[in-house]
């Protein structure tokens, strides 16, 4: 089930199921219940207890208007949400690091300002509440897992403070992720295995699973394509799988991961493997490693999990195994547990084993030549490397089924595709000629090196975002958060369109959706169509362009010759300077009710 909705009077509440987490939409049947809208007062309860959901921003001088002592002036009680939509992710600021699993209750109340501009109390008769499930993603034999990609967060410096180390300070490969990380603003120590839990979210939770069902059952063994490898504790779980003789692994070997010094941690990960793997005597290895890169790179990112009937399970996505790839990118991971999509990529594995992670041998292989359907998940597959001419079938269907949502009612697609825009793919300019279209709900964002290019309704282009944005001063009352460094922040590869519609699809995979990539990469592109996963991903595309736009229309220095600042010592009347406070009127509302402005779209589509 995508969705559930209540409605009271006008008022109307939808709430959309997420993995771990909730989009939460609200709708008033006409512009006139707008006027003197203050925002939405949202609570929800689970465990037997309720919270309020908080706001980050309160009134200026809060005591103008209704408010209970008992919560802070940021409560959504006493401060409500300007926004007609919101994703609730528990353990943001209550119930700590573990949140609770479970039915969630959520109650929503519009409220109103009063013809002076002071808030009226809580009018419980206006109220509409949904009950829903909230925790990691399954349906039939598929589970979702993603990572939290928010280092640049309030809740991450909230948690672990602004100068949380990701990995410790000193060279090792393979760490104790037990050891003590760091103290936050609270006082509070947290190990490096707190963090990660965090930060890996549902994505890691179900990397380990499946890893830890292997380890624990001498009667499987596992086969693996990995790309980035430097996660500790995912490398000891290999290491004991080859001294059983129970894993094979085909691991990059382009330059970012290996040299002739041997000095890369793919290349120590490679000795210290060699130096551990079972051997018995006159006989090959059980347990084995193959660095290659097929073109460019072995790509995928895939554990296969086998007993001796064959293949069982398969876990694929846009997660690399290592510390970047699972606490610092915003990345997805699928697993089947399917016997017939499992053996399909253990098949592919074979395939790259015995040919050496050859480019040439897998083109010309069945593997690179087809998509494979699975009927009961209404899904495919395709594996690359391609040959052009399939390159260009592949993502010149993507493109189309882009193109199409220009013609139809409550058309929208949403996405997150890591440096999409450095390649010439058809994918590419169906999804810049999208935002042409003002009819279309078009909402996305795509990493570089250099920034991440934003794309948002009411703009017929792309807007430079700076998804590392080291000039960021947040004013008051936000914190100030960490910069990322180089590389990808935004690191997943999907595309969703017909967000709530029975045709809704999305694409999916380790495949960045370029030309250059699908034909000489190692890699695999999921095409599922199926409502509820993409409401899940949808989701994930709204909270990342949500959370990257906020930032970047705090940044300064790249986009703006304004120096840096320092918060002003005073953060009332910084708050005050910058205008960081709820306005009184309800005004804030008119464009979502605008028909010449896409917000008024975005209300329909999701409410």
């Amino acid at each position: 089930m995508a969705s559930v909705s209540a409605k009271t009077g006008s008022f109307s509440l939808k709430a959309h199921r997420g993995d771990g987490k909730t989009l939460l939409a609200f709708n008033l049947a006409q512009k006139k219940l707008s006027k003197n809208l203050a925002g939405f007062t949202i609570k929800y309860e689970a465990d037997g207890l309720s919270h309020y959901v908080h706001n980050q921003l309160q009134f200026k001088t809060p005591g103008d208007h209704a408010q209970d002592p008992k919560e802070p002036p940021n409560s959504s009680l006493n401060a409500p949400i300007h926004k007609f939509r919101w994703v609730h992710i528990p353990g943001s600021v209550h119930q700590g690091l573990t949140p609770f699993r479970g039915k969630y209750k959520y109650t929503v109340t519009p409220r109103y300002f009063d013809a002076d501009g002071a808030m009226l109390p809580l009018d419980p008769g206006l109220s509409a509440s949904v009950t829903i499930e909230v925790g990691p993603f399954r349906k039939g034999k598929l589970a979702l897992g993603f990572t939290r990609g928010f280092t640049q967060s309030q809740a991450f410096v909230h948690h672990f403070g602004k100068e949380a180390l990701i990995r410790p300070k000193n060279k090792e490969l393979i760490f104790d992720v037990s050891q003590e990380s760091g103290v936050n603003a609270s006082g509070e120590k947290y190990t490096f295995e707190d963090a990660y839990a965090w930060l890996g979210f549902t994505a890691r939770e179900q990397i380990f699973a499946l890893l830890d069902e292997v380890v624990n059952d001498a009667s499987l063994s596992l086969d693996v394509f990995a790309y980035d490898l430097n996660e500790p504790s995912f490398m000891q779980a290999l290491l004991e799988l080859a001294n059983e003789g129970r894993v094979r692994v085909i691991l990059d070997n382009a330059s970012l991961h290996h040299n002739s010094s041997g000095s890369k941690p793919e290349d120590e990960f490679e000795a210290c493997f060699r130096a551990t793997m079972n051997k018995k005597v006159g006989i090959e290895p059980d347990a084995d490693i193959l660095r290659g890169k097929f073109g460019s790179f072995a790509h995928d990112k895939v554990l296969i999990v086998k007993n001796d009937a064959g293949a069982q399970k398969v876990l694929t996505g846009s997660t690399n195994f290592s510390v970047t790839g699972l606490y610092v990118n915003s990345n997805h991971v699928l697993v089947f547990d399917d016997p017939k999509v499992a053996q399909t990529y253990a098949d592919v594995f074979e395939q790259a084993w015995t040919d050496g992670a050859s480019k040439a041998a897998f083109q010309q292989s069945k593997w690179a030549t087809q998509a494979f359907e699975f009927k009961p998940q209404s899904m495919s597959v395709t594996f690359a490397p391609h040959d052009p001419a399939d390159v260009a079938r592949i993502l010149g269907a993507v493109a189309k089924r882009v193109k199409q949502e220009s013609g139809k009612r409550k058309g929208s697609v949403l996405f997150a595709v890591m440096a999409l825009d450095i390649s010439t793919s058809p994918v590419l300019k169906a999804l810049t000629r999208l935002h042409a279209d003002q009819t279309v709900f078009s909402f996305g964002i795509s990493d570089t090196t250099k920034g991440i290019n934003l794309y948002k309704p009411g703009r017929k282009t792309g807007v430079l975002v700076t998804g590392k944005p080291a000039g960021t001063v947040l004013p008051p009352p936000f914190d100030q958060v960490p910069g990322v460094g180089l590389g990808h922040q935004v690191h997943h590869k999907f595309v969703v369109c017909g967000f709530d519609r029975d045709d809704a699809v999305v694409y999916c995979g380790s495949s960045n959706l370029n030309d250059g990539g699908e034909e000489k990469n190692g890699d695999n592109l999921l095409e599922i169509h199926d409502k509820d996963v993409a409401t899940v991903f949808a989701i994930e595309a709204l909270a990342l362009v949500d959370h990257f736009n906020f930032l970047d229309n705090c940044a300064r220095g790249a986009k703006s010759k304004t120096k840096a600042k320092k918060p002003l010592a005073s953060l009332r009347q910084a708050a005050s300077d910058a205008g960081w406070f709820l306005s009184t009127t309800g005004k804030w509302a008119e464009p979502y009710f605008d028909k010449q402005d896409l917000r008024c779209l975005d209300r329909q589509l999701f409410a």
